[in-house]
C-alpha cells in the first residue's frame, strides 16, 4: 500500500527519538554544557577543516588524529596513536587515565598546569587501508575520543550502562563530528577481530545512517546552525531526510527547551 492518506509517518521510531534527545541532555549535563554552545563546531570534512598532508601513512595518520582532538576539545589528553599492522589485535581495556581537571574545551588549555592526568595514555589503533576513507577514518578517531570521553561520565547514559556503546557514538555527534558519522555509518568494515572495537579498514557503527543523520540535525537545531550549513556535506540520498529531521527537532522543541540556551555562540 502507498499509504497516500498517511503523511505524518516518524522519521525513526519514537522510542529512538525520545533517546536521542534524552541523550543529548545527559550529554549536555555531564560534558559541560557551555563548551558544546560556545566552542563546539561543525566540522566539515574539508581542506579548510584539515588542511595539510604528510608523506608517510604514519604521519597522515597522525595529523588527522591531532587535528580531531583539537575539534573534540580533547587535544591535552593523553594518547599514543598506533598502527594496528604493526601491533598485535587488543581489546579495549577500561578508561587507563584520569582527567584532574576540564575534561575538554579551552579552559583546559589556558594553563595546562591545572589539568593533571593520572593512569596510562590513551592508545588508538588504527588500519592504514582506513586512510582511503578520511570521513570514516575521522569517525573512527572521533567515536574512539567520545568513547572515552563518556566513560567518565559520572552518571550512566538513558538506558542504562548496555547504551554505553551507541551513548559514546552520539557523544561523537555531540562533540560536532555528525557529518563523518552519518557519511560513513554503512560503509562496509573487513578484517580484524570483533575485539579490536572497529579497528577494520573504515570503522564499527552502532548508530545507522538515518539515526546518525537525525542526532545531526538536533546538533544544528541546538547550536542555531542553518540546515544548507551541513546538508551540501552528507550524502545526497541522506539530505531529504536531514532537511526532515531538523524540522522534526525544531517541532520537538517545545517539549525539550530546557535543551536549549539563549546566550549561544553561533558558529
Amino acid at each position: 500500500m502507498l499509504n497516500l492518506f498517511n503523511r505524518h509517518n516518524p522519521l525513526l521510531d519514537e522510542d529512538i527519538i525520545e533517546w536521542i534527545f534524552n541523550c543529548y541532555a545527559w550529554a549536555l549535563d555531564q560534558f559541560d554544557r557551555s563548551v558544546f554552545f560556545n566552542e563546539t563546531i561543525l566540522v566539515i570534512p574539508d581542506n579548510t577543516h584539515f588542511p595539510g598532508r604528510e608523506q608517510s601513512v604514519e604521519g597522515m595518520a597522525n595529523l588527522i588524529f591531532n587535528q580531531v582532538k583539537q575539534y573534540a576539545g580533547m587535544a591535552h589528553w593523553p594518547t599514543h596513536l598506533i598502527n594496528q599492522s604493526d601491533a598485535k589485535c587488543q581489546a579495549p581495556g577500561s578508561l587507563p587515565v584520569e582527567i584532574n581537571g576540564a575534561l575538554r574545551g579551552k579552559s583546559a588549555l589556558i594553563d595546562l598546569s591545572h589539568t593533571e592526568t593520572t593512569g596510562n595514555t590513551l592508545s588508538f589503533f588504527y588500519d592504514p587501508q582506513q586512510l582511503n576513507s578520511p570521513e570514516g577514518l575521522i569517525a573512527h578517531f572521533a567515536h574512539g575520543l567520545s568513547y572515552h570521553l563518556a566513560s567518565t561520565a559520572k552518571a550512566p547514559p538513558p538506558g542504562g550502562e548496555d547504551y554505553a556503546p551507541i551513548a559514546g557514538e552520539l557523544t561523537g555527534v555531540f562533540m560536532g563530528f555528525g557529518l563523518m558519522f552519518a557519511n560513513s555509518a554503512t560503509v562496509p568494515r573487513g578484517g580484524g577481530c570483533g575485539g579490536c572495537a572497529g579497528q577494520g579498514p573504515v570503522r564499527q557503527a552502532f548508530l545507522s545512517e538515518e539515526e546518525a543523520t537525525y542526532a545531526l540535525a538536533l546538533f544544528c537545531v541546538l547550536k542555531n546552525i542553518g540546515a544548507n550549513k551541513a546538508v551540501g556535506h552528507l550524502k545526497k540520498y541522506l539530505r531529504r531526510f536531514f532537511k526532515a529531521a531538523v524540522k522534526d527537532c525544531e517541532q520537538r522543541m517545545k517539549n525539550y527547551s530546557h535543551l536549549k540556551l539563549t546566550d549561544a555562540v553561533n558558529h
